[in-house]
């Protein structure tokens, strides 16, 4: 551990003893959770800050505290935060004295840490007020005023930025609130100084409906600051945050639009839920944010493909299992009902070949994490089952990689997870197709002709009969509570299919 993160957890404990505010026993000392910080990305003219809302159970100064030991030099003051233990009385706004703007200039100096953005805050409507916060804001060194003012004042309010070298950030709530939709800060914005754009909630967008990559390509040139998110779930206000990567916002994507439209600025993380023990939560985001700055100035773009894990193909001498080896199909395979497979499969020369109706055919041992490689080649409709607890209840109890002729996409086309997760990239072609497929608890990844085209994690399933992207699927209980293991199953809808060269190899969990 660096020298500084050490220093910055010994200054939590010590708040928190000299305060009295009671310290969550889970941040306490989890030290492995917390963050080095974004150094790449500020590279890059990524600043990554904390929205100090984020800790409004605690002071401004043990704000500060939690800030700089997850390795960031930024944060954004919201009003009316009790600024330290010592001075209950003094709040975070225009109204304080010289003196405590003097004490929190000493508190980031010696923590490496700068306001860079005040709010959600009002902004008076006298001149007289709005002068008061505008000179209070640049004496304090912030750069920009995050509000939601009435539309028709947010003129006169950019005639005050252009004076004092501020920017007024239109931030977004949820709907119906007054800036909910990306094209209401577009038309205010767009004939205003560059003083005036957008306060980009991802969280709000996702809550209120909007994709947020369409939500950032709107407002192209308009935005400010992000208050920036990842929820588990989209379309309900009710959505909470998760580690950035986790949820459904796709992060990558978001920062992959933000990197093309060259935005340069402060990314302020707003952690909203977990208030008790949020840091490792917040650490996580920080070293994914990171990540992926890592790999822009690596690549110079980022990769919309999945990079989730994809483990090599197993390979005959490695433990692996030969799924059509010897001449009599059912010493491995059965019917549903735990019988010979249906005389419509065959063995012919090494190839599964499935002509007519048979019904499905099932593995007749169970497999929990594992890595299962084949070819198949079909003009028509089939699909590989997995970990299905029950084969005659498999569309409920089982999880579909697709099988299909090359021409159909999303999340019925070849090497979706059916119903669920379509694959990133159409690579399917016509003849044979190989395949490597991967569970390893609650990951699925999918290799389609040597190119990763799923990654999945089942725990972002967390609602009957709904994906995460808030779009609907068959199953009526959550995928992520479905059993992590159960039969393989080839499917039989109707179409001549052949299969190959299918070996299965399981994995230990710590695989």
């Amino acid at each position: 551990m660096g020298r500084r993160l050490l220093i910055g957890l010994t200054m939590i404990c010590v708040s928190a003893a000299l305060s009295g505010h009671a310290q969550p026993q889970a941040e306490v000392g989890v030290r492995g959770s917390v963050s080095k910080g974004a150094p790449t990305a500020a590279e890059l003219g990524w600043h990554l800050s904390v929205q100090a809302w984020s800790f409004r159970k605690y002071t401004f100064f043990e704000s500060v505290d939690r800030v700089a030991a997850l390795g960031l030099h930024t944060i954004e003051m919201f009003p009316g935060q009790v600024v330290s233990a010592a001075r209950p009385e003094v709040k975070t706004d225009q109204q304080m004295s010289s003196e405590a703007m003097a004490e929190i200039k000493q508190k980031l100096s010696e923590a490496d840490v700068r306001v860079a953005n005040f709010g959600v805050t009002g902004i008076p409507g006298d001149e007289a007020g709005a002068r008061k916060l505008f000179e209070w804001v640049k004496e304090m060194g912030i750069e920009t005023i995050c509000s939601e003012p009435k539309p028709e004042d947010v003129p006169e309010i950019d005639a005050y930025c252009r004076e004092y070298g501020i920017n007024l950030a239109l931030h977004n709530h949820p709907a119906p609130s007054k800036y909910w939709n990306p094209e209401t800060v577009l038309n205010i914005s767009k004939d205003l100084s560059k003083h005036v754009g957008a306060c980009a909630d991802t969280g709000h967008w996702m809550r209120s409906g909007i994709n947020p990559v369409e939500g950032l390509r709107l407002l192209e040139g308009r935005i400010v600051t992000f208050h920036f998110k990842d929820l588990n779930t989209h379309g309900r206000k009710d959505a909470h945050d998760v580690p950035w990567g986790t949820g459904v916002g796709d992060v990558r994507a978001m920062l992959a639009e933000i990197h093309r439209q060259g935005f340069k600025g402060v990314f302020s993380i707003e952690y909203e839920h977990n208030w008790d023990k949020s840091l490792p939560d917040m650490g996580a985001c920080v070293d994914y944010f990171e990540s992926l700055a890592v790999e822009l100035k690596r690549n110079g773009t980022l990769s919309l493909a999945p990079t989730g894990p994809a483990t090599p193909a197993p390979s005959p001498g490695d433990g692996s299992i030969d799924l059509l080896s010897g001449m009599d199909l059912s010493v491995a395979w059965q019917n549903p009902r735990g019988k010979k497979p249906g005389k419509g499969w065959t063995l012919e020369g090494g190839e599964l070949v499935l002509r007519g109706k048979a019904g499905y055919v099932w593995t007749r041992e169970r497999f929990a994490n594992f890595v299962l490689e084949l070819e198949f080649n079909t003009k028509g409709n089939s699909g590989v089952f997995f970990r299905t607890d029950n084969p005659r209840s498999c569309v409920q109890t089982g999880i579909e990689m697709q099988v299909n002729k090359p021409t159909t996409s999303g999340k019925h086309g070849v090497g979706a997870i059916y119903d669920c997760l379509a694959p990133s990239k159409d690579v399917a072609k016509d003849g044979w197709n190989s395949v490597v497929l991967t569970a390893n608890d609650s990951r699925i990844a999918v290799v389609l002709n040597g190119e990763q085209i799923i990654d999945m994690d089942l725990e972002r399933w967390d609602t009957p009969n709904t994906n995460p992207d808030g779009s609907k699927n068959k199953f009526r209980r959550a995928l992520r509570d479905f059993k992590r293991d159960g039969h393989i199953g080839l499917q039989d809808h109707g179409a001549e299919v052949r299969y190959r060269n299918m070996r299965i190899k399981r994995l230990d969990t710590t695989e």
